[in-house]
């Protein structure tokens, strides 16, 4: 069936399997990605790119749509490993600067993930001009969607975009991990509520991640999960929770929790690729 976006349908499959594809095209550079966003979508696509953060900003005469990259080669152990020992571990903060300020909007008490935060406060203020011009062009519906880390950054731009008066009609992530604590993640529900479709698939790894900050476990997940694969699939990660857990809180991550840590997940790598949420969409 041919892709399509379904403006007044909320959280519809169509909608999912549309920006699954957008989000797995966001891999591919200018030169590549610009004739299969045309082509499989009917989107006319540019890629932005800062430091390590890369969007893509695709649009046609109804829609606009922003699809961040996530994890390089998300599904090669050298990519996911550094991406899981890098980040598993990093610290809840209150942001600073002109991206803390809206990120404060949140509320009081509210924590965000540092290494999502400096993330998308690389490439932000390009992604707004570029969605700005094209919202000057023709005010159209507005999409964030992104796999894995992308998934991260597009919740972050999606609150972004609503500081600076920009609607954000709906926001689909697939495989995405978590952004920060429940003070946080409750403002974001409360800001898209009925607009945030989270994808996962159970044996998926990465929505379990960043499973512990290193004083405790605070990461929680936004709404709305929708499950791919039933919860009764062994996931890799759960028997080293507890584990986990007691490592982070006392500071004793050793070399042998983490190679086992590691050794955990191999076998649940190939369910974190865009190519199998895609599969599982239909």
């Amino acid at each position: 069936m041919p892709l399509e976006l379904i403006e007044d349908a909320m959280g519809d499959p169509r909608n999912a399997r549309f920006l699954a594809v957008a989000s797995d095209l966001a891999y591919y550079s200018q030169a590549e990605g610009e004739g299969k966003f045309a082509d499989e979508l009917g989107l006319t696509g540019k890629l932005i790119s800062v430091d390590n953060t890369q969007a893509w900003i695709a649009s046609n005469e109804a829609h606009i749509v922003v699809a961040f990259r996530g994890t390089e080669k998300p599904t090669a152990i050298e990519g996911l490993k550094d991406w899981l020992l890098t980040n598993a571990m990093n610290l809840l903060i209150v942001p600073e600067g002109r991206l803390g300020t809206d990120l404060a909007a949140a509320g009081v008490g509210a924590r965000f993930h540092q290494g999502f935060v400096n993330a998308i406060g690389e490439i932000w203020p390009q992604v707004l001009t570029e969605v700005e011009q094209e919202i000057s062009k023709a005010d159209r519906a507005l999409w964030v969607t992104g796999h894995s880390l992308g998934g991260a950054l597009a919740l972050f731009a999606a609150w972004l975009f609503t500081r600076k008066m920009v609607n954000v009609h709906q926001i689909y992530t697939f495989g995405a991990p978590m952004i920060g604590n429940q003070a946080a993640v409750d403002a974001f529900n409360n800001e898209f509520k009925g607009r945030l479709f989270r994808y996962t698939n159970h044996p998926d790894p990465v929505p379990r991640l960043p499973m512990y900050s290193l004083l405790a476990n605070e990461f929680v997940h936004c709404d709305e999960e929708r499950q791919l694969l039933s919860g009764d699939a062994v996931n890799p990660t759960d028997s080293l929770v507890k584990s986990m857990a007691q490592g982070a809180v006392e500071g004793i991550l050793s070399a042998t929790l983490v190679d086992n840590i590691w050794k955990s997940v191999v076998n649940g790598i190939a369910a974190h690729g865009m190519d199998n949420y895609r599969k599982l969409l239909g």
